[in-house]
């Protein structure tokens, strides 16, 4: 009930925000990005592209907004900004001049008309795996909620290898753009992207990337020189580098889809005499059901784990771990992986660097471009590249 009275809170905030700012989004194209992983670097993608293009385009992401030639920072863990916000940032858009925005936009800001009064002309789906069933509390539920970026679009950009797709081909509308692996409008073969960055779900990406920008007449040539050169995005698969004899990697990955992917890239490119060490937790007060599935993901495709703290909340921060760890032990009678519980980040980002040799790979999950950790109800300044960086000088002492 009260979630149905906050919802109507932000419509009724949307309609006078637009109304106040001039119905912004009017005078721009607008982009939307959504799914469980990949928004925020499918967002930076189309963003790279256009700005390479020589368009003027502004963007909103969890990373922030930047508008025009500036960045403003957008809040703790926000992805997509209140009613208000949201049209306040277009608004600044217009005047800075741009005439293209991109958005990335959460299930939570759909299902509560945070994005309401906002003119989306493409919309863009990465996936759909299980993810916020604490508030959405099934798939279906999820998908319905993502399902409202497609409904008053000109194009709908579709994964037509992810599952979601056959959810959403009969519920969108406008143009449906397909990407994928294969039978794909864009797939490798015929749209070879060439990337900087690892892991084939960043393929994924810029293969939504390009449908999404491909609708404005860009040629298929500067797509692909534009993604060439597009650098990646903080906190995602990061390497960092501090003189030290192993590789070092942060990573948002916080899902368990997300998970699986980054420790799958992670292992293909280390060597075999080498290990793989993930740092990892779970949010507390968020999906509990994940947990236990991310310990099992960890214990497949880790050879070594330390779980610890990722914005606990006010849950007790060693229980999160415990039910993390159960995960572990269906898995590792059969697969001998050793994990570790310390509940204190620092000390888990210090216990696994000291623990790394010459060559061995360590990955730092959860945090990645946050820059607070949630303890209690405080948000404690948190730079996950910096206390790895400290980590790492330490062993030098």
């Amino acid at each position: 009930m009260w979630q149905k009275v906050k919802n109507i809170y932000h419509f009724a905030q949307a309609f006078l925000a637009s109304v106040y700012f001039g119905s912004p989004s009017k005078k721009l194209t607008v982009i939307a990005v959504t799914g469980t992983d990949g928004k925020t670097t499918t967002v930076n993608m189309i963003y790279h592209i256009l700005k390479y293009s020589g368009k003027k385009v502004s963007m909103v992401s969890s990373l922030g907004a930047t508008i025009g030639d500036k960045t403003r920072d957008t809040g703790y863990h926000v992805s997509t900004p209140s009613p208000f916000q949201v049209q306040k940032l277009l608004k600044s858009a217009v005047d800075a001049g741009s005439d293209y925005f991109v958005l990335e936009a959460t299930s939570h800001g759909l299902d509560q008309n945070r994005l309401a009064f906002v003119k989306i002309q493409t919309a863009v789906m990465t996936n759909i795996t299980n993810e916020h069933l604490d508030y959405h509390k099934t798939w279906l539920n999820y998908a319905q909620a993502k399902a409202k970026l497609f409904k008053h679009v000109k194009f709908s950009i579709l994964n037509k290898n992810d599952k979601s797709f056959e959810f959403l081909k009969n519920k969108t509308s406008g143009k449906i753009i397909t990407y994928g692996v294969e039978s794909a409008d864009f797939t490798p073969k015929n749209f070879p992207v060439r990337l900087k960055l690892q892991g084939q779900y960043n393929l994924y990406n810029a293969l939504a990337a390009s449908a999404a920008v491909s609708v404005f007449g860009i040629p298929k040539n500067k797509i692909l020189r534009a993604l060439s050169s597009f650098a990646g995005v903080q906190g995602r698969l990061q390497e960092i580098k501090a003189g030290q004899q192993f590789k070092a990697v942060i990573d948002f990955a916080h899902t368990p889809n997300g998970l699986e992917q980054v420790l799958k890239t992670l292992k293909s490119s280390k060597k075999k005499s080498s290990k793989l060490i993930a740092v990892f937790g779970a949010a507390g007060e968020r999906d509990k059901q994940k947990r236990e599935v991310m310990g099992k993901i960890a214990a497949s495709y880790a050879d070594i784990s330390v779980i610890t703290s990722e914005d606990p909340r006010t849950e007790n921060p060693l229980e999160i771990a415990k039910t993390v760890a159960k995960g572990f032990e269906l898995s590792k009678k059969i697969k001998g992986k050793d994990y570790f519980i310390v509940t204190d980040r620092t000390q888990a980002i210090t216990f696994a660097t000291e623990m790394a040799k010459k060559d061995d790979i360590v990955g730092f999950f959860g945090k990645g471009h946050e820059n607070s950790m949630c303890i209690g109800t405080v948000e404690y300044p948190w730079d996950e590249k910096e206390v790895v960086r400290r980590a790492i000088n330490k062993l030098k002492r």
